[in-house]
This record gives structure tokens, sequence and C-alpha cells, in this order.
């Protein structure tokens, strides 16, 4: 009888995927519980998922002993964090503190500081070993998947990767005049930072949407995409060998950009607290209660996302350049776990990450990134899952 519990922290639509995904792979994740600040939004997941009883509790993620004793009480092997970046250090203190392995899926953020970044994560390093647990990082799509991609090219098609452009797309249409796709705090706050890349060994900033290319995603066609800075970048330029440049390009479309410029400019993007009416309130926080809730639009999405790397280096003193991606459909992920495929990129690697550690595929004690380990069975696995990839050579 398996007797792994897996706790699964935060129930938007990242949470639902896992959720039923982990389901799906009950053979490996044993009980499952479903815990966030607010117990009917778990509940809800719970009654989707009809073949496997999933608990559900609460639990304040910005708490450390509320993690702990949650994590005591139902006796956890693993943590899944899909909540906010913001709560990533507290629940890996609850993780350090019980001995419990610990996943997420994007880096940690200060809520008060536009910034993110792998710093305190890695400072956790030591904490870990000396738990004699393992903690892996950002084992979402970008991170997570891309930096496996990176991986894959590195080991099975290159000597040394020269360059990599990381491409996002979401051609999806749920028909609202503005929406985000994920938290639109944390979407927002991302987009309208700074933009910054990495070559010939140092940062290179730019303004936002400063840097436009054209891209042809196959199954999507050309689109707009937009040089933004991302997480994934920061641990990539450490562990591929040879990088002169990276960067990060992700679509936006005009009716998306001219809604949110507008709203910068009369200070909605703020994330300092202003007074209004007596009262304190933070602008993004306010804008984020006005706009549709992500989880909300799944059943009105249509369309695809392509999400890839091209890699371009040497392999036998030869230049080689390839482009290695995966197209999901937003209908076909609603179908299959009520979520659009924003969600399901991010919720299947994370369920697949957690699955390698459990089986100990992957394991080793201490906080790792998602390159430092062997790429291929992540590869085979999302294929098996639901994320099927693709390769092709390009042209030099």
């Amino acid at each position: 009888m398996n007797k792994t519990t897996t706790l699964i922290i935060g129930a938007g639509g990242v949470g639902r995927v896992v959720a039923h995904k982990c389901a799906m792979n009950r053979e490996t994740f044993g009980e499952i519980v479903l815990a966030s600040r607010t117990k009917s939004k778990c509940d809800e997941i719970a009654s989707e998922i009809s073949d496997v009883a999933i608990q559900t509790r609460s639990v304040d993620a910005d708490n450390t002993q509320e993690l702990i004793d949650l994590i005591k009480d139902i006796n956890a092997s693993i943590v899944i964090n899909v909540a906010l970046p913001y709560q990533d250090l507290t629940i890996m203190d609850a993780c350090i503190a019980t001995g419990v392995d610990y996943l997420d899926t994007a880096n940690y953020e200060h809520p008060d500081e536009a910034k993110f970044e792998y710093k305190l994560q890695w400072a956790k390093d030591e904490d870990f070993k000396k738990a004699h647990i393992m903690g892996l990082l950002g084992s979402g799509f970008d991170p997570g998947v891309t930096n496996v991609f990176c991986a894959y090219a590195q080991k099975h098609y290159f000597d040394e990767i020269h360059t990599i452009d990381i491409l996002d797309c979401n051609a999806g249409d749920h028909g609202y005049p503005f929406a985000t796709n994920f938290n639109p705090e944390i979407n927002l706050r991302e987009v309208s930072a700074k933009g910054r890349y990495w070559e010939k060994g140092k940062w290179i900033e730019t303004d936002p949407m400063e840097i436009k290319m054209v891209w042809d995603y196959p199954e999507v066609g050309p689109k707009d995409s937009y040089l933004l800075y991302h997480e994934e970048m920061e641990s990539l330029v450490k562990h591929i060998k040879g990088l002169k440049r990276i960067r990060f390009f992700m679509t936006f479309g005009e009716s998306y950009l001219t809604h949110m410029k507008c709203l910068e400019n009369v200070g909605m993007l703020g994330i300092e607290p202003v007074e209004h009416q007596g009262q304190k309130i933070v602008p993004i926080e306010f804008l984020k209660t006005l706009l549709p809730d992500p989880a909300s639009l799944g059943p009105r999405t249509k369309g695809k996302t392509n999400i890839g790397i091209v890699a371009e280096g040497i392999k036998d003193s030869k230049k080689r350049k390839i482009y290695i991606y995966q197209v999901s459909d937003h209908e076909k992920c609603y179908e299959e776990v009520k979520s659009q495929a924003v969600s399901y990129t991010t919720g299947v690697p994370a369920m697949i990450g957690a699955k390698l550690m459990l089986e100990k595929v992957w394991y080793k004690e201490g906080v790792w990134n998602m390159e430092e380990f062997d790429p291929d069975p992540f590869m085979e696995e999302l294929n098996k899952q639901g994320l099927p990839w693709q390769i092709k050579e390009l042209d030099i």
C-alpha cells in the first residue's frame, strides 16, 4: 500500500490542474490533500475528481507555523507549492522544519517590491541539506519545461550552446476586453517591469516592451513578441556551458498593451498603498478584484499556446540551430481538467517534477533548478502526461 501523502498548496487554476493530474497518477502520489486560505475553492476542485478522494484543508500560507502544523497533521511526504510567489519562503521554511521535500513553479517575489530572483531561495540550500530534503525550484513551464528543453538540447544536440531565445505565445481568446491568464497582480507586475537579457557575461536592461520581434509560431502563425525579463534566465546562465546570450520573448496583442498602458498611466499598477476615502488601498490589488478571475477563463478560452526555445551553437565543430516547442489547445485542456492551457502548461510540469522526486528518479538533497537534472525522464513524462513536444532543425 502506498503511504505517500501529497500536499498541494494553492487552489487557483494551476492548483486545479495539479490536483487533477496527481489524481490521474495516484499510484505515485498516494493520499492527496489540497489546501488553501479559502477551503471552499479546494472543495470545488475536489468535487470535480470523482474517482479519487481528495482531502481539503484551510491554511494561511503566509504563516509558517500553520503550515508546519498542517504538514505534521497529515504526515506529508512532499509539498507542491502552487500558491503565490510571495509565499515561497514561508512554505520552504515549513518544509525545513518538518523534513519534507518541496517543489514550486515560480521564484520568490517580495510583495512590496516588483522584483523576483532566486537569491533568497538558493540561500536555503544548506538548510535543505541539513534537513536531508530536496527543493525543486520553478517546475512550471517557463520556468520549468523551458529549462529542461535547454538541458535536453545541451545533452543531445550541442557541444556548446551560444544563444538561447525562450519564446512564449498564448494565442487564446477569452472574449473579454481585458483579462490576465494567471494571477493579475503577478502578471501585470511582470509585464510592466523593465526588460532584461544576458549577453557576454552581463545583464542588459531595456524599457518595458522596447524590443519587439515577429516570430512564426507553428500551429499559431506570426505574432508580435516582446522582450521581458524572466526568472529561468537567472539559473540558465549558470548551468548552460558556452552561453553567450539568452533572451525571453512573450506575445501580446495591441488591445492588451493599450489597456495595460492606460492602467499604468493612471496609477492602477502601483504597489504602494494610497489613501482612498480614509482607507489605505494598494491600486494593483484593487484592480485584481475588478478583473475576471483567471480560474474562470477556462470555459471561455479558445485557441492555442506555443512555448519553446530556439538554441544555436556548435556540434562536432559545425554550427547548429534547433527549435524545441510544445503546443497546447485551450479547449482540450479544459475538457480534461477544467482549466485553460496557461494553467495546464504550468500544472502538468509541477506534477511531473513531484512525480520524479517521489520516485527518486530526480533526487538530491539541497535546493536545485530544473536544468541541473537529467532531462530525459522529464521529457518522456511530458509526452505521457499531455504535453507532447517537437523538435525542428532551423537554417542558420
